[in-house]
């Protein structure tokens, strides 16, 4: 097979709400399936350990990386004798007891990277900030497979997140979220589905990267939660999507040769004047 190719992953899951051990346990398994079918990199959705409407249980399944025993060593442990590459989330508590919605990307069983997720919707059904502290920015970061950034769930509803991590240098975003439905589109499909597909095909295609998106499904206090995961190339042209409303495990293989075709075809990255977006962001700011 000519090209650079590697295989993806995307588990649709239905995390227990509060249930670290039975969730843990999910991972573990879907981890099993997707290395016996060659996946190089598996994603899971935001706050794949934990549930989403976690409200008092925060404290409670809050994980402290410096631990020696912990959920995340045991993926690590995992990822490590399988070969693969895994992107989970859960809930952070720092030393200083902040508690932040983060993901996590292991490979080889070290911890590579974690995001923080910097914006918290707390407006109309979402409370986020009342529970969690913000992350304090976005960072890409190199592992065997590429260089990635993360974004979580409202993350990439600021176009300056994943704007900042093309500039440094991302050509994988993977974007985690536990989106509800709200609106019905059409028979089967949710308003809030449609706009978060056109977000992904939008990133993909004036960044020329892969985005891989991994939402979950299931119910939690009356939220429904869509699934619809999806990848799309370089290109801005969808390559896999998982169905709506139904758990998943989602593959695909990607030709990371592709990069290159999508770029000299459309060179916005060598054309990007980030400084310029600097001088004018610091003027504007100044003058207010």
């Amino acid at each position: 097979m000519e090209g650079n190719w590697i295989k993806v992953g995307i588990a649709q899951i239905a995390p227990r709400l509060g249930d670290v051990k039975a969730n843990l346990e999910i991972h573990l398994d879907i981890m099993g399936q997707a290395a016996s079918r060659g996946v190089d990199l598996l994603v899971f959705p935001e706050l794949s350990l934990t549930g989403y409407v976690l409200r008092d249980l925060v404290q409670e399944v809050a994980i402290d990386l410096r631990d020696d025993v912990s959920p995340l060593r045991e993926i690590g442990e995992l990822s490590d004798r399988l070969g693969i590459d895994v992107a989970v989330g859960f809930v952070e508590e720092t030393s200083r007891k902040q508690f932040h919605i983060a993901s996590a990307y292991i490979s080889k069983g070290d911890i590579l990277h974690v995001h923080r997720k910097v914006y918290l919707p707390t407006y109309t059904l979402f409370d986020e900030g009342r529970y969690f502290s913000p992350g304090s920015g976005f960072e890409a970061f190199d592992t065997r497979l590429g260089r990635i950034g993360m974004l979580i769930c409202e993350d990439f509803w600021h176009l300056s997140s994943p704007y900042l991590l093309w500039v440094d240098g991302a050509d994988f975003l993977l974007l985690m979220s536990s989106s509800p439905g709200r609106g019905l589109h059409q028979p089967g499909r949710m308003d809030s589905s449609e706009h978060v597909e056109l977000a992904n095909r939008m990133f993909a295609n004036f960044f020329t990267v892969f985005v891989l998106h991994a939402n979950r499904v299931g119910f939690e206090d009356g939220l429904n939660f869509w699934g619809g995961s999806t990848l799309f190339g370089p290109d801005g042209q969808l390559v896999a999507r998982a169905p709506y409303f139904e758990e998943a495990l989602l593959e695909a293989e990607i030709d990371t040769s592709e990069l290159r075709r999508a770029r000299v075809k459309l060179p916005l990255l060598r054309d990007e004047k980030a400084t310029l977006v600097l001088k004018n962001l610091e003027s504007i700011l100044e003058g207010r």
